[in-house]
């Protein structure tokens, strides 16, 4: 084992939410993807759930922001300083501390360009060597699936960003698809209907409270509702409207059917050994959209196949990156080309 072995991060590095694995200490940090910046100075002032809490409410002269979005570093100098606060809290480094080696997912579908800016990023805010996974790879570790094997498992993993649909084999990606309709596209799409439908502004954040709380994507189970505040679009006014679970519902069918529609092109494109594999094992969802009511019951009546929820469907990316820990000597420093390898698998 390497000496510096105890130093070894493993990132899940979400557009919603940074999680950190240290190997030896498990899951050290869970914050939300958050940088609040004093725009004159340059100083960070607020970083995850301290920042998140004043999205859309700081003064002129301080900006809070998301540097992630889609999946991909939307704002590079932002996201390096995201990341350098997060490794001093997951590392407690001193002068005597080597920088940690980092173990990084990314999306099925980025780009080298993507890629080698995350290396950057990680570099800059403090890592010694920087390793890419998949994303659908690393939640498929962190589920408990056995991928060893030649045997098929699918992973759905839905995220904030991007919804990462895989097929994996002999601890590889035999068929993946990446699509850029997740949590956060839901969340607009709330937002909208709620400014249409009610005429209320809503911010971000209470968009995404009515996902977790009402939100679903099948019919069935109890309608309950939620009283939302916002800002009435004529008067400017300050007022309530009472949002049904069976609206919410009308609202995010169609992001569901596009996902459900991808898992089945994605079973399309796969050989049909591994299909029967999959039949058997089942599709296993992950990602923190992924336990909106109804996702598992939804890809069960698209595909036939039976849908399960991993445990702590959230976390598994991270824990994911944490066990690949364990051969990290043995993985491919930098871009993994992802994009290029499937291009050449296409074309094959």
């Amino acid at each position: 084992m390497s000496i510096f072995s105890s130093n070894d991060l493993g990132v899940d590095l979400g557009t919603a939410n940074v999680l950190i694995y240290a190997e030896g200490k498990g899951l050290v940090v869970r914050e939300p993807s958050v940088v609040a910046v004093d725009r004159n100075t340059g100083k960070i002032l607020q970083v995850g759930a301290a920042a998140r809490n004043m999205l859309n409410r700081t003064p002129g002269n301080v900006v809070a922001m998301r540097p992630l979005r889609d999946g991909i570093i939307s704002d590079y100098e932002m996201t390096v300083k995201l990341l350098q606060s997060l490794f001093k809290t997951a590392t407690q480094s001193t002068v005597f501390t080597p920088k940690p080696r980092v173990v990084i997912s990314v999306p099925s579908g980025v780009t080298e360009v993507e890629e080698r800016s995350v290396i950057n990023a990680a570099i800059e805010a403090g890592a010694r060597r920087v390793f890419l996974i998949e994303e659908p790879l690393a939640a498929a570790m962190g589920a408990g699936l056995d991928i060893k094997g030649a045997k098929g498992h699918m992973v759905v993993d839905i995220g904030a960003g991007t919804t990462d649909i895989a097929v994996l084999s002999m601890n590889g990606v035999a068929v993946s698809s990446s699509l850029k309709i997740a949590g956060d596209h839901m969340d607009e799409l709330i937002t909208r209907y709620v400014r249409r439908q009610h005429g209320i502004a809503i911010g971000q954040v209470t968009a995404e409270n009515v996902k977790i709380q009402i939100g679903r994507v099948f019919a069935g189970g109890d309608e309950v509702s939620m009283n939302v505040k916002g800002r009435d679009v004529k008067t400017g006014m300050p007022r309530v409207a009472t949002l049904m679970s069976s609206e919410i519902l009308a609202v995010l069918s169609r992001p569901a059917r596009q996902i459900a529609d991808e898992v089945l092109s994605v079973l399309d494109q796969t050989s049909p050994e591994l299909v029967s594999d999959i039949s058997e094992n089942g599709i296993t969802l992950t990602g923190g959209c992924s336990q909106l009511y109804g996702f598992d019951a939804l890809l069960m009546e698209r595909t036939g196949i039976p849908c399960t929820l991993a445990d702590d469907p959230e976390c598994c990316t991270a824990y994911g990156c944490g066990k690949s820990l364990a051969w990290i000597n043995h993985m491919q420093e930098g871009p993994i080309n992802i994009a290029r390898k499937r291009m050449m698998r296409s074309g094959m």
